[in-house]
């Protein structure tokens, strides 16, 4: 296989899928409508898009952070890392979710919301990811004391393993927006 055709990863659908991602296809498919092409890539490897689509559920299900919050997180993460697919395709989401448009321009665009709340989520998020989750002190306790907890704070870890996922096999696969994703 050259390298050319190496590097090129194909966005799966459920017919060309290998047999032990395909139910996690349909799960996704049922519960979204559509299958995100970053799903479609993960597909390649039965592993990955079951990680994936279970860290996504256990944080959707179990977590502290509301679902604004972790629209919030999400954005923050994926901004850091560059993602320009995860940050296009939250940005729809957080508005389905409710997240208003003033938080997420500011988070697109790199910036903390003028929520104080919000802004203290983005600003840990941020660190957490920067400082590969070397956080001091000091930067706990302002996280706390803008109303969080340590629940919070571990699911948000969580959240950027989940963002992890996608935001890397985004850049290695370059993969293509969604038309339900895009501006």
């Amino acid at each position: 296989m050259s390298t050319e055709a190496a590097n090129k990863y194909t966005v799966h659908t459920k017919d060309t899928a290998p047999e032990a991602s395909k139910p996690v296809l349909e799960q996704v498919e049922q519960a979204f409508g559509f299958i995100p092409n970053v799903v479609g890539v993960l597909a390649e490897s039965p592993l990955a898009v079951a990680a994936y689509a279970t860290v996504n559920g256990l944080v959707e299900e179990k977590s502290a952070l509301t679902p604004q919050e972790q629209q919030v997180a999400i954005l923050t993460i994926s901004k850091e890392n560059g993602c320009e697919y995860c940050v296009a395709a939250h940005a729809k989401v957080a508005g389905m979710k409710e997240v208003p448009a003033e938080v997420v321009q500011a988070l697109q665009e790199g910036r903390e919301p003028d929520d104080a709340k919000l802004a203290a989520l983005s600003r840990i998020a941020r660190l957490l990811v920067e400082k590969r989750g070397w956080i001091d002190e000091d930067a706990q306790n302002a996280f706390f004391e803008a109303g969080y907890e340590k629940a919070h704070l571990l699911d948000l870890i969580s959240i950027i393993a989940l963002k992890t996922i996608s935001n890397y096999t985004n850049h290695i696969a370059q993969t293509p927006l969604d038309k339900a994703f895009s501006a």
